[in-house]
């Protein structure tokens, strides 16, 4: 037993340095400078830039669904070695378009590279990452998610900020900074196919402690562990299923907007470009804190009660930002990305709990893959702001949306009960 839980703990760690490689994809509003054509303060293409960063999230999906599919018929190995062939083709190509892309404002190829290319190899990796150690720890996947995930978000501050401090030296370039990124991702994800594998069989792990009990009997009982494990085809046709797709969009879809548009938001509110740089990073690591306390609050705290708080923080993100906008204000505008990041955290561990708790362990990377199909809806908000800030100028009427949708989630939230 002491054998197993070292062993665990040692590729929990691997898989957060992966899941911090893997979490390039939400460095966008850091990746897209070289990519930017600006007249005077304006970025005059920011909806053709919102769009890869959509197509990139829907093709995160299709990937996840992708391994999914596959994952009881190939080992987690090919599935790393996959996502590494195809993101070192991807971050390669890239950048062999940065100095032409800029004037030519030749989309389709960042497009096909980044966007199609990118989320399918991010997103493969990223569900073979999740479900396998979710194996090693049936007792904690809450905790485990959660610290998984925290490192896929802490990605937009650590690696972001080396993306940006590397892009802006005279000496590398960002056409030297997107072969090193692809070189780097090649390199983790062989060294995942290495480390990170099922647990034998015979592994005995600790027993997961009950949910049953409640503290008081004004509180609403915690629920109990799931023991009928649902396929894919019996989850979907659950009514739970849509209305924690529903749901989940909802809870994502400020947080896809706010990490599409972070750096162009602080800076309307008065951030400085390097400043704009550490509020992106903030942001990062709110998405992170997100993920681990969300984790940490299904282990202890049980499922509907952990949704009540999502739903607050949720409600509370878009608002901020607007007043942020409203007034001016530098400190609003930084809380309420931040509050965005941590409401956009809640999202891919709700959904890996979901998939656990709801629908069972056995189906585990296909269900959770499907249910990662979730966030496909989320970064058409990030494409909705973008024409928005076009056309108005500003970004208030796209988060006055957001916090009228996250309002409609809120009861939307009061209609999830387990199948």
């Amino acid at each position: 037993m002491e054998q197993t839980i070292r062993k665990r703990r040692i590729k929990l760690i691997i898989a957060v340095v992966v899941m911090l490689f893997a979490g390039i994809i939400y460095a966008w509003s850091i990746t897209k400078t070289p990519f930017m054509q600006i007249s005077g303060d304006t970025v005059v293409n920011a909806t053709q830039l919102g769009l890869n960063y959509t197509i990139t999230i829907i093709f995160f999906c299709i990937g996840g669904f992708i391994a999914g599919l596959i994952s009881k018929q190939s080992s987690t190995a090919f599935r790393f070695v996959l996502s590494a062939m195809i993101l070192f083709t991807c971050f390669y190509t890239v950048s062999l378009q940065t100095v032409t892309l800029h004037h030519t404002e030749n989309y389709f190829l960042l497009y096909m590279s980044y966007g199609v290319l990118g989320g399918l190899g991010i997103g493969v990796a990223y569900v073979t990452v999740i479900s396998t150690i979710n194996m090693w720890f049936p007792d904690k996947r809450g905790f485990a998610s959660g610290i998984m995930l925290m490192g896929f978000g802490l990605s937009l501050l650590v690696i972001g900020t080396v993306v940006d401090i590397l892009g802006n030296l005279e000496t590398v370039g960002w056409r030297t900074t997107y072969v090193i990124i692809a070189i780097s991702l090649g390199v983790i994800f062989i060294i995942a196919a290495i480390f990170i594998r099922p647990p034998p069989k015979n592994t005995i792990f600790p027993e997961p402690k009950p949910l049953e009990e409640t503290s008081s009997g004004n509180e609403e009982p915690k629920m109990p562990v799931l023991q009928k494990n649902y396929t894919a085809l019996e989850m979907i046709n659950r009514s739970s299923f849509y209305l924690i797709f529903i749901y989940i969009a909802i809870l994502a879809s400020s947080g896809s907007a706010a990490i599409s548009f972070a750096k162009d938001i602080v800076m309307d509110v008065g951030a400085t470009e390097r400043f704009a740089v550490i509020a992106v990073g903030m942001l990062g690591v709110s998405n992170g804190l997100g993920r681990v306390i969300s984790g940490w609050l299904f282990d202890k705290l049980g499922i509907k009660q952990t949704q009540f708080i999502s739903s607050a923080v949720a409600i509370m993100a878009p608002l901020a930002v607007v007043t942020a906008i409203a007034v001016n204000s530098l400190i609003i505008g930084v809380l309420g990305l931040c509050l965005c990041g941590f409401s956009y955290g809640f999202a891919p561990t709700t959904s890996s709990i979901f998939a656990s708790k709801f629908y069972g362990p056995r189906n585990f990377p296909l269900n959770f893959s499907i249910l990662n199909l979730i966030l496909i809806p989320a970064p058409f908000t990030a494409m909705l702001a973008g024409g928005i800030k076009s056309s108005t100028g500003g970004f208030m009427t796209a988060f006055l949306i957001l916090t009228g949708l996250t309002i409609l989630g809120f009861f939307i939230n009061l209609l999830i009960k387990r199948p």
